[in-house]
């Protein structure tokens, strides 16, 4: 029986991690790739989708680089970090930096341009923030998302069809499928 790998896909904030493990759990080999980060305002921290993906390609290749048979390999999955990745109707990037450039379509995790969001939210205390420990951190999608519709809104919020969680983005590019079931 010949041998199974797994690989296993970690993106943070500034570099991308990828292991190669056995079935029982051990791990054979590890890659990591530096990001990109753009910081267009002090609390403002960007990434670009493009970079990302091609980090996490460069990566996954070298770990599965040493294995003989492709079919050796049976899964691979991904964790990344609570940034929200916004494309097109093409599932092209769209800009979610105050300078326009369409590179810059990630809001990463630490950006907290999303502050008064965050807390209008807060202000409401609607029964289901019980589901997100009683309170929404700037940190998560609903005030990122309100942020980009009012202060981003021709550049990003009319030209945007795909909002996506990190994880989710790096799911669809390695299936080529939007479904995230």
């Amino acid at each position: 029986m010949m041998d199974v790998f797994y690989v296993s896909v970690d993106v943070g904030t500034g570099s991308v991690r990828a292991g190669l493990f056995t079935s029982d759990g051990c791990m054979v080999c590890t890659a990591t790739c530096s990001l990109e980060m753009n910081q267009s305002e002090p609390h403002f921290y960007e990434q670009s989708s493009r970079n990302v993906w091609e980090s996490t390609c460069s990566v996954v290749k070298e770990v599965v680089s040493g294995v003989k048979n492709r079919e050796q390999i049976r899964g691979i999955g991904f964790d990344a970090t609570c940034s929200l990745v916004a494309l097109d109707g093409a599932l092209s990037p769209v800009t979610v930096s105050l300078s326009g450039e369409d590179n810059w379509n990630i809001v990463v995790w630490m950006d907290h341009r999303a502050e008064v969001q965050a807390a209008r939210i807060n202000a409401l205390s609607h029964p289901v923030l019980r589901n997100v420990g009683g309170k929404m951190s700037l940190e998560m999608q609903p005030p990122k998302l309100m942020w980009l519709k009012e202060h981003v809104y021709e550049s990003c919020w009319k030209k945007a069809r795909h909002f996506m969680d990190l994880p989710d983005f790096l799911t669809f590019k390695a299936t080529g499928s939007l479904s995230r079931y």
